[in-house]
């Protein structure tokens, strides 16, 4: 146990902690608890989006990816650019059409308020899944930290993170992202480096030996059979098509982003953070994958058995063989990209429950009661997400574990959304039955075929989108006045 480790972890946990639960003061309404009063800069909601995007998942299961393969997981970026576009032109004009605090009010003003409590309760089910998961992956950093799998581990990080997203709302969610982020970012530079530094040859050997395995292989044009085409994740045609509607849907349906998009001043502020995060997220993602070429030379040359769990393989290089305080920042800095996005989730999940489902049973509640019940709600869905990652013990891959719940439920989603906003025919009854066969047909397809994950949300989206045109058809005419 080497105690200036600890000491550097303890340390940041203690103070970013702090440094959350200061921004309390001065909420009076959900207004500011949820949506930050909309005064936070475009830069900052541009580096809370990065850090949302980010958690644990990406910064251990990244340089995995490429530890077994090679770079191919950046032709997914090519798609988030795309959706970040789509985005841009086609739901940031609704949701700055009056003032909205979740993704679905925007349901209920166009189908009415089944549509807009079914679209609300699948973001719960599948964050709070996704989320379990999330949260499950920082086991793998204090398993190797403290030598232990205890839960008890975890939970001080989700009752810290639930501690200062209880105090300061949306506020502490975004300026503690902006300084997570700059600490991860920073940690990863630093630890590209140092195990630069322990390859004889330095870049030049790395070159040469990561070359010749073609692990700085990024594209992938290949057509193949049907089958092996869509089985294949990344892939070009996957990776732009996929990341494209998978971001669509997660950016723009999802409450944990369209949150930090609605906390800007206006709309122009709210598209220009969106279009610069996709340069942060590029440059973090290639950073990472490098991570992950390096540390597969480095294994090579050592003749290192690689760890039984893939995952594992950069904070366990990160713990062992990096020198006293230098460790322990890093291990802090990966703690923080969990915690910014646990933060974010908490958040999220609190505003969808009080907005969209309490709030519209008891529409005469003041602002008192109102953020008293968010703060409730962000302490209940702190302990659920604790319990759904004590039973997420069991995923080959935690980063396509994490993408693949969230890509279930999200082209249906994504495919309603995009009926509201593109079409005027179809009604509510419609859409929930375009809702309904997008998720029927995606869940056979995840079960039942061996179509790859980054497939899905675009499946999905589809289907929805045509079943809901289609039954729009069926519907009687409305009596005229």
């Amino acid at each position: 146990m080497r105690y200036l480790d600890l000491a550097v972890i303890l340390a940041y946990l203690a103070g970013i902690t702090w440094f959350g639960a200061r921004f309390r003061r001065g909420q009076k309404s959900l207004r500011d608890y949820f949506l930050g009063g909309r005064t936070a800069p475009w830069w900052a909601i541009s580096l809370s989006i990065v850090s949302a995007e980010t958690s644990t998942l990406t910064i251990v299961g990244t340089p995995a990816l490429a530890f077994t393969g090679n770079m191919g997981f950046l032709q997914i970026v090519l798609g988030y650019l795309l959706a970040r576009i789509v985005i841009s032109v086609v739901f940031l004009p609704q949701y700055f059409r009056g003032e909205m605090f979740t993704a679905y009010e925007l349901m209920r003003r166009r189908f009415g308020e089944r549509i807009r409590k079914l679209t609300a309760s699948i973001f719960l089910v599948t964050r709070a899944l996704a989320e379990g998961v999330r949260v499950f992956a920082i086991s793998l950093v204090i398993s190797i930290v403290l030598g232990t799998g205890e839960i008890a581990s975890i939970a001080l990080i989700v009752l810290l993170t639930l501690f200062y997203t209880f105090e300061g709302g949306m506020t502490a969610v975004i300026w503690t992202d902006v300084v997570q982020m700059s600490l991860y970012v920073a940690g990863a530079v630093v630890s590209f480096f140092a195990i630069l530094g322990r390859i004889p040859g330095g870049w030049e050997h790395v070159a040469a030996v990561a070359g010749a395995a073609h692990k700085f292989t990024i594209f992938d044009f290949r057509f193949s059979p049907a089958m092996e085409f869509f089985s294949r994740p990344y892939t070009f045609w996957a990776g732009v098509a996929g990341g494209c509607f998978l971001t669509t849907a997660s950016h723009g349906t999802d409450q944990l982003m369209v949150q930090r998009l609605l906390s800007a001043r206006d709309e122009r502020q709210s598209r220009a953070a969106l279009l610069a995060s996709w340069v942060v997220i590029c440059v973090q993602f290639t950073l990472f994958l490098l991570i992950g070429v390096l540390l597969s030379v480095y294994y090579g040359d050592q003749r290192l058995p690689p760890p039984q769990h893939t995952d594992r393989v950069y904070p366990e290089f990160i713990w062992r063989q990096l020198p006293p305080g230098i460790a322990g920042l890093l291990i802090a800095a990966i703690l923080a990209a969990a915690m910014a996005n646990l933060s974010a989730a908490l958040n999220s999940l609190s505003s969808t429950t009080v907005v969209d489902f309490i709030r519209t049973r008891w529409r005469g509640m003041n602002e008192t009661r109102s953020l008293q019940l968010a703060r409730l709600a962000t302490v209940a869905w702190g302990v659920v997400l604790l319990a759904i990652a004590i039973g997420a013990r069991h995923s080959h891959s935690v980063l396509e574990a994490g993408l693949t719940i969230g890509s279930i439920p999200s082209g249906a989603l994504l495919g309603v959304f995009l009926l509201g906003v593109l079409t005027k025919k179809p009604r509510e009854g419609a859409a929930m039955a375009g809702v309904a066969a997008g998720i029927a047909v995606i869940l056979v397809v995840v079960f039942r075929t061996h179509i790859a994950f980054t497939w899905y949300v675009l499946i999905g989206t589809v289907v929805t989108f045509g079943a809901g045109l289609a039954a729009s058809w069926f519907e009687k005419p409305l009596a005229e006045d």
